[in-house]
Order: structure tokens, then C-alpha cells, then sequence
């Protein structure tokens, strides 16, 4: 999902679509294409795409059915060339089927966490505004943070931060979570973390429990794994694929996907070296520091 700072307020929510020229040059928009948004946050990047078009349609995807009410809202002059269908991204033949398209003409996938999300202090995304250990995307699944964090095995906890957080000091980490059980909300696990492993450097040194956490509550590396066995596929002859990653762990993932596509034949790589936003950009909207962008083509 988008990462969204700064911008224009809209509705009480700050809004700022990552590298947005840059997905918008490698997905090269044609006014009759149809293009999928698999990811579409309040939906900055769908109303981008949506405003090059004439003839054709963005299909505007999210598993946060708050988030694309607000999108619906935000995107309202754009009506006409966009539908909507509330799902994971790893859903993307089933928000073409519901509307009858075989093959699309672009699709992209920002992996960022929105800002609205993140603002929200009850969805329990943030380190800055308490609220209960949420995290769920969709509200609708029952596994929440605080599942995790409070019945994890010691040892499992540890290898969840370390493997999906990359995080080093995972041990010392959940051995403090573990005797300070039962932790409920964002603040209290934030302040269990950083007595424990006190802040040496720009992060908050719960950053990256917390990302791991969130991969796991959501699901989110096996999701992207559906995305990219199914995306290439499901683009016509030179069609494209957009990802924008925040993470190691799914740059990794992305590039090895795109390699083996390039391998066999399918597609070949239009990205040689990974796209990083601007320096104007990353002034202006500091989140948006730690994208990367690839992209590959249907040949």
C-alpha cells in the first residue's frame, strides 16, 4: 500500500504518491490502456493514471476497505475510468475477471504502508500514535499484532523479528517481550523494545520489530509472492510491471522474480539498476527515502 506524507491535506489526511513520475514513465500510460493499481492507498497513483486516460480504465485494488472508500471519495472526478475491488494484491486475477480483462496493459504495486494507516493510532501501525497492537490491513482477519507478541514461544518470536525484520539485536528484543507479557497497545511493546536496545542511531530501535510484525500479521511476503507468479502473465505483449518496495526483504523477492522472468524469455528487465526517488522528492516527503523501483516488460 502507498506510502503517503506531506502533500495536500485532503479530508484531514496528508497525501504524497511515492516516486510517482517515476512509476508513471515505466508504466508508460497509453490513453486506451487498461492499468491495475494493486495497491491503491487513498489513491494517488490511481488517479494519476486514471487522468492519461480516455478510452481505457485503472482498476483501483486495496485490502483496506477503509482506504478505498477514501480513494472512491478522493478520486470522484475520475469516476468514469475507474473501478474498484476490495481484496489482497495477490487477488489480481480475480480483480481482472470481475472485470472481464485478460491481460492489462500496466500494473503496479507500491509495498509501502499508508500514511493514513500510520496516522490512525486504533489500527495500531505506529510507533508515534499509540493505540492497541493491530496491524491488520483488513480488519476482517483475525490475527492481530498482539496475537504475536503475547503467545509467540520466545525463540519463535526471535526468529520472526530477525527473519522478517532483519533485525539483530532479535534475541535481547523478545526475551524483554516475553517478561513484560502481556503488552497490549504500540506504546507499551515501543517502550519494552527501546529499554531494551536503547536508540543508537536515526530509527527508533522498535522499527524494525514493528515491520515484522506487520509482515506477518498481513501475510504480506507470501501476497507478494502471489503477485509476482501471477502478474507477468497477466500482461499483454509489452505490457508492464511496477513495484515499489520499502524493505530488503521484498526488494529481494522482487529482483530474484524478475530475473528468473528475464531468464526465461517472457520479459526482460527495464530497470538495470533500481530506481531510488529524487533528491527534491526525499526533501520534500522524507518517508518516500527508502523506495526502490523495478519494473519489467512483457516481451
Amino acid at each position: 500500500m502507498e506510502l503517503e506524507s506531506g502533500g495536500a491535506p485532503w479530508n484531514g489526511v496528508s497525501h504524497y504518491p511515492v516516486m510517482l513520475a517515476e512509476s508513471l514513465e515505466y508504466l508508460a500510460v497509453r490513453p486506451d490502456g487498461i492499468y491495475v493499481d494493486m495497491t491503491a492507498g487513498l489513491g494517488g497513483h490511481t488517479r494519476a493514471i486514471a487522468e492519461r486516460l480516455e478510452s481505457g480504465f485503472v482498476i483501483a485494488c486495496d485490502r483496506d476497505a477503509e482506504s478505498l472508500e477514501l480513494a472512491r471519495k478522493r478520486t470522484a472526478e475520475q469516476a468514469a475510468r475507474i473501478r474498484f475491488f476490495h481484496g489482497e494484491f495477490s487477488r489480481l486475477a480475480d480483480a481482472l475477471g470481475l472485470n472481464s480483462v485478460e491481460a492489462a496493459d500496466g500494473i503496479l504495486a507500491d509495498l509501502g504502508v499508508s500514511r493514513y494507516q500510520l496516522n490512525s493510532g486504533e489500527r495500531g501501525f505506529s510507533l508515534m500514535a499509540d493505540g492497541p497492537l493491530d496491524m491488520r490491513m483488513d480488519r476482517s482477519r483475525e490475527l492481530t499484532a498482539a496475537d504475536l507478541v503475547n503467545e509467540m514461544p520466545e525463540k519463535a518470536l526471535a526468529d520472526l523479528i530477525y527473519e522478517l525484520g532483519e533485525e539483530r539485536r532479535s534475541r535481547r528484543i523478545s526475551r524483554a517481550i516475553v517478561r513484560a507479557r502481556p503488552i497490549r497497545t504500540t506504546g507499551r511493546l515501543a517502550q519494552v523494545i527501546e529499554e531494551a536496545v536503547p536508540r543508537t542511531g536515526r530509527l527508533h530501535p522498535a522499527t524494525q520489530t514493528f515491520m515484522a510484525l506487520r509482515l506477518k500479521v498481513n501475510g504480506e511476503l507470501e501476497e507478494l509472492g502471489g503477485l509476482l507468479k501471477t502478474a507477468p502473465g497477466r500482461l499483454r505483449k509489452g505490457g508492464r510491471l511496477v513495484v515499489l518496495t520499502f524493505m530488503s526483504t521484498e526488494d529481494r523477492k522482487v529482483k530474484q522474480a524478475f530475473q528468473a522472468e528475464a531468464r526465461g524469455g517472457s520479459a526482460k528487465i527495464l530497470t538495470k539498476h533500481v530506481v531510488r526517488p529524487s533528491r527534491e522528492e526525499v526533501l520534500e516527503n522524507a518517508p518516500s527515502r527508502g523506495a526502490k523501483l523495478r519494473a519489467l516488460e512483457r516481451v
